[in-house]
């Protein structure tokens, strides 16, 4: 199951596109990433994929709960986007393409967001992601099947509302 041997840039984008899927957010999965870089480095752990994917997922549920637990507060979104669009020339139909998915994404519960993307991205089978995530393989497959049925929903919807 395990790739047999990846580099340590390798290793470290493949954990932070890990970390986007389950964040949707790219200072989130950042620091996801870092701090589950710190923690298998200071375990001694084995510096694989599997491990590092572990370790990031367990962080990303200690953080779901503890905010349960106590809100926090986010930055304005109008505010973000004027610091993240200002400098960039897009056309606009990639634009809106690439708005339409982030939002189609955001729809998705975090655990549909993750089986998706290890089946899409990282190309892992219903089998080898349910061993990742501790998951029934059927599990696993209904979360994918959902996943894509939602987004071909929201994209759909996405597309009608945009015609003329």
């Amino acid at each position: 199951m395990e790739a047999p041997s990846v580099s340590l840039d390798e290793l470290l984008q493949r954990g932070y596109r890990y970390a986007m899927s389950l964040t949707h957010d790219s200072t989130r999965a950042e620091d996801l990433l870092q701090d589950s870089w710190t923690a298998v480095l200071q375990a001694g752990g084995a510096q694989t994929i599997g491990y590092l994917f572990s370790s990031i997922r367990s962080r990303f549920i200690n953080q779901c709960r503890r905010e349960r637990l106590v809100p926090m507060m986010q930055l304005d979104e109008a505010t973000e986007r004027g610091l993240l669009d200002s400098g960039e020339n897009r056309n606009d139909l990639v634009q809106a393409n690439y708005e339409s998915l982030q939002k189609a994404l955001s729809q998705l519960r975090p655990v549909e967001r993750e089986a998706l993307f290890l089946a899409v991205v990282e190309g892992y089978t219903a089998q080898e992601i349910a061993d990742l995530t501790q998951q029934g393989r059927g599990t696993v497959l209904s979360l994918i099947h959902r996943a894509k049925a939602k987004m071909r929903r929201f994209l759909d919807q996405a597309q009608v509302g945009a015609q003329p």
